[in-house]
């Protein structure tokens, strides 16, 4: 399986595209399509029928996946972006902030 620099939960900020400039929490990522799931970014319309949800249908506002390629992670400690390394750590390999070294949980 392919690693990826940006995991479930982290804090992420776009740095291209409709959206670009904010931020917001990863709520999954879809690996076969190279996609995250950010929340309160890439805000798509869709119209939908009467259903147990919603039971008037209507115009929905939701989440829209969004390429890995224009996420950027947010460093845990200083708040800025930040690029994502990888370093062995105890036999284990963990993803390591590039500004700071510290280690991205």
């Amino acid at each position: 399986m392919a690693k990826f620099h940006i995991k479930k939960d982290d804090t992420v900020k776009v740095i291209a595209g409709e959206s670009k400039g904010e931020e917001g929490k990863v709520l999954e990522v879809y690996p076969d399509k190279n996609k995250a799931l950010v929340e309160g970014v890439n805000m798509v319309k869709r119209h939908t029928k009467p259903n147990a949800a919603y039971p008037n249908g209507g115009i929905v506002e939701k989440e829209a996946p969004i390429h890995l390629s224009n996420l950027m992670l947010v460093d845990p400690k200083t708040g800025e972006t930040t690029r994502v390394g990888r370093k062995e750590v105890d036999g284990k390999l963990v993803r390591i902030s590039k500004k700071t070294g510290e280690v991205i949980k």
